[in-house]
């Protein structure tokens, strides 16, 4: 047990070390509500968190109805018991007083309540209206990165076959679009090639634009228990901030922001230059070596170096601690996925694992990291703008069969061009093709880059805005129809985390009020369209989580997700299960491509695969004269420089991020008091170098400007990089006084108001990473320190010869590293 540890101080809790391919130990992690002791839970309800993507497995206690802690599960294969601060602490939000328990409808300009008959008809009637004068490309849908499996198929059904629309897509756009894009274009199909169970077995980690410490502690935890005990790893770290993954690298790597293709472009040069290379595996099961090593001969690490501002001494070392490595493990996410070039960035790292032959073995693969809790299920079921089943759209027998899966007929489905991504719909909105976008679980009004062109369009009054929540978020202010949800542990689904291991998530306590599962919300909205197959029977024929599940089954069957081996029942009590799961791997598929490339050949891939500059699609004749016998794909990429460079009127470069406390917008997170006490305002980061040669102090208040908007915010003075800055983009309006943006110009508290509409051309993930900054004193802040965590990656500067713990007192006590981990690491080069 760890209940004695204070999770918020010391987030990553005691160590349990072990060696390398020994079976990571068991550590129970547990919180009840003050005042609960283990023997008053009445009951406890198997689940997994929807607060980050590592899918911790636990337990809900449940005492005279409520909720009142949570544990971990022992048995489960993703934690091994252990559970983050948000695991926690996050399932307090549920009981906040503030939840919506009926729906809202706009009247006469404000929200008032109503029954749930009003709220859906009006939602029908206004849909119906629309189909029959502009047709089905007037609606649109933006989901979450939070709902269930079923809920997902559900709405890709009733969206794609039943209004007919082009137009869907989840926030999983803004975090993990370029996971899924990297995996097609390397391996013709989603779906990580690794597995978290990789750690136990890897010599050498990569972590690329990943501060996993934070987005995925359990398994930061598990790293660290590798470090502790015999055989340890050596970790490299790209990433522009001191994280705690720099603290603990072997080589830690500060490119500057924008330039990783640059960086990565250096590291297959040297590789392949030293003859770090499997030839047979690349033979074998690879296309496009020679385009791949004529592309980064001139790559240089002193060419690099000079881009990415980031010693040649260390790019050499890494390439050859990559190129020596017997077991090499690579992870991935927003530092590359929310840059400039972002797929082809993430492209190079599957890039460097192919030509290692570092694939399918205990300890050697990829991670292409997913941001969202249930980010996989949305590619998986087709709400991300993918068809379901990881099915081609420009595959006219694809799109056949998964009409054979619906009993619609073929052209009833949209693929008459690629689906229409998020910055695109409200694009279309905001021109007025779009005329009703319905939101569910997400709140676009603070996720979204330049906020203040985001609240005009969703304020537009011609736009018809169906907001489904737990509370009256940012986004549902101004919505017109404002439906309340129920959340995790009110409603039974399963859920898929990154290493594609699905879990069970039941039903532990009624929902407040009227209060509905999301599931029933888009069952109710389907029946009332009177939604209709080819034959003329119900469109959807489910009315349940069980039955739903066992509707995707269907249309998972054969497909490189098949869930067929798997049910409710199967999930229920047991560690989670990683698929495909069918006949052939009844217990599960702890890694793929352990015999070659599976699911690359022209007539079942996911995709043809895009030109990775312009992001246009390939055609299947182009794809199968490139790659006929279905090998993985060897696709190179030229150094491009970011769109928006730093000036003389905006010198910094702007990055946005993350803290382990806090998810997403804070709409849970927020309302949960530990972890609101821990991060409760924004803050900036900037260098020492830049503080000192500016005059800033710790505790100033600064206004961070760019040619979209400006926010304010206490500075905190850290080891980043010289020339960046970084602030927090969980921050909102909802918790101040106003309730919602400034929208008048004045400098708000997002980092969004800030972040450019631009987008990766080939994910079109938008870049939240590389806009021009300006940074200026507002007022002194009198000595008194910034609103940020100290345990973490925004922990302070320290003066030199005082010595750094992981732990502390609190999560705003002096922690960080001296001038040694600086001037090894190469912070502030």
């Amino acid at each position: 047990m760890d209940a004695s540890v204070d999770r918020i101080a010391r987030p990553w809790g005691s160590r349990t070390p072990y060696g390398r391919h020994e079976a990571w130990p068991t550590r129970v992690d547990t919180h009840l509500a003050q005042g609960v002791e283990p023997d008053d839970v009445q009951r406890w309800v198997q689940s997994a968190s929807i607060l980050h993507s590592d899918g911790d497995a636990m337990d809900i206690a449940v005492k005279d109805g409520g909720i009142v802690g949570v544990r971990g599960r022992a048995a489960d294969r993703v934690n091994h018991g252990r559970l983050g601060p948000k695991d926690l602490f996050g399932w307090q939000a549920n009981s906040s007083p503030d939840r919506l328990t009926r729906p809202l409808i706009r009247e006469g300009g404000r929200l008032v309540e109503c029954d749930w008959d009003t709220a859906m008809e009006r939602v029908v009637a206004r849909s119906r209206e629309l189909l029959d004068e502009r047709g089905p490309g007037s609606i649109g849908f933006y989901t979450s990165g939070q709902l269930f499996l079923e809920e997902y198929y559900t709405l890709a059904v009733l969206a794609r076959a039943g209004i007919g629309t082009n137009h869907l897509d989840g926030n999983t756009r803004l975090c993990t679009a370029t996971a899924g894009e990297a995996l097609k274009e390397s391996f013709g199909c989603d779906g990580q090639p690794g597995t978290y169970d990789d750690i136990d077995h890897m010599d050498v980690m990569v972590l690329f634009g990943h501060n996993i410490a934070e987005t995925q502690p359990v398994q930061w935890m598990r790293i660290l228990d590798r470090l502790d005990g015999t055989d340890p790893p050596r970790l490299i770290c790209v990433d522009p901030r001191p994280t705690r993954v720099a603290r603990k690298a072997t080589v830690h790597l500060a490119p500057r922001a924008g330039t990783n293709v640059a960086l990565l472009n250096a590291l297959l040069h040297e590789v392949i230059r030293a003859g770090h290379i499997d030839r047979e595996y690349i033979d074998a099961h690879t296309v496009g070596f020679d385009e791949l090593a004529a592309a980064v001969e001139d790559c240089t690490p002193e060419w690099a170096a000079a881009i990415c501002d980031v010693p040649v001494d260390r790019i050499r070392r890494a390439a050859d601690i990559i190129g020596s490595a017997e077991r090499l493990l690579s992870t991935v996410l927003q530092g590359v996925y929310q840059s400039h070039q972002a797929t082809a960035a993430a492209v190079q790292v599957n890039n460097l694992h192919l030509i290692r032959g570092m694939l399918g073995r205990p300890g050697a693969g990829v991670l292409q990291m997913n941001g969202q809790p249930t980010a996989q299920n949305t590619r998986e079921c087709g709400a991300n703008g993918d068809l379901p089943g990881f099915r081609n759209w420009q595959n006219d027998a694809h799109v056949a069969d998964l009409a054979k899966v619906w009993n619609v007929e073929p052209e009833t489905i949209p693929h008459y061009g690629p689906p229409t991504h998020a910055m695109q719909m409200f694009r279309y909105a905001e021109q007025g093709s779009i005329r009703m976008l319905w939101i569910s679980g997400t709140n676009p009004a603070v996720s979204l880059p330049e906020l203040g062109r985001i609240r005009s369009i969703l304020a537009q009054e011609r736009l018809f805005v169906v907001v489904q929540d737990l509370f009256l978020t940012e986004t549902a202010q101004l919505a017109d129809v404002v439906l309340p949800a129920a959340t995790w542990g009110e409603k039974t689904g399963a859920l898929t985390n990154a290493d594609r291991t699905v879990h069970l998530s039941d039903k532990a306590v009624e929902p407040p009020g009227e209060a509905k599962p999301d599931l029933d919300i888009f069952l109710d909205y389907a029946a009332r369209m009177d939604f209709r197959d080819k034959d003329g029977g119900p469109l959807i024929t489910w009315h349940d989580p069980e039955s739903a599940f066992e509707a995707w089954k269907r249309c998972s069957a054969g497909r490189p997700c098949d869930y067929t081996g798997l049910s409710h029942e199967k999930l229920r009590g047991t560690s989670g299960i990683q698929w495909p799961c069918n006949e052939r791997f009844p217990e599960g598929t702890e890694r793929l491509y352990t015999d070659g490339i599976s699911w690359a050949g022209p007539q079942v891939c996911e995709s043809y695969g895009k030109d990775l500059v312009t992001g246009a699609s390939q055609e299947a004749v182009d794809y199968r004269a490139a790659n006929p016998d279905g090998k993985a794909m060897l696709k190179p990429s030229a150094y491009l420089p970011p769109h928006e460079a730093p000036s003389e009127e905006h010198p910094f470069q702007l990055t946005t991020g993350r803290t382990i406390y806090h998810f997403h917008t804070r709409t849970k997170t927020g309302r949960a008091p530990q972890l609101n006490s821990a991060a409760p305002e924004v803050w900036v980061e900037a260098s020492t170098v830049d503080a000192d040669g500016l005059g800033f102090h710790e505790g100033d208040l600064m206004e961070v400007a760019t040619p979209r908007g400006a926010l304010r915010a206490r500075l905190r003075v850290t080891d980043i990089r010289p020339g960046l800055l970084f602030v927090p983009f969980h921050y909102g309006y909802w918790d101040t006084p106003t309730g919602h943006g400034p929208g008048d110009g004045t400098p708000g508290r997002a980092a969004n108001e800030t972040t450019i509409t631009d987008w990766d051309p080939v994910s079109k993930q938008p870049l939240f990473k590389t806009a021009a900054a300006a940074l200026r004193l507002v007022e002194r802040g009198g000595g008194a320190s910034a609103p940020a965590p100290t345990t973490t990656a925004s922990a302070p500067a320290r003066p030199a010869g005082v010595p750094a713990t992981e732990g502390g007192p609190s999560a705003h006590a002096g922690q960080t590293e001296g001038p040694e981990w600086r001037e090894r690491n190469g912070a502030g080069a």
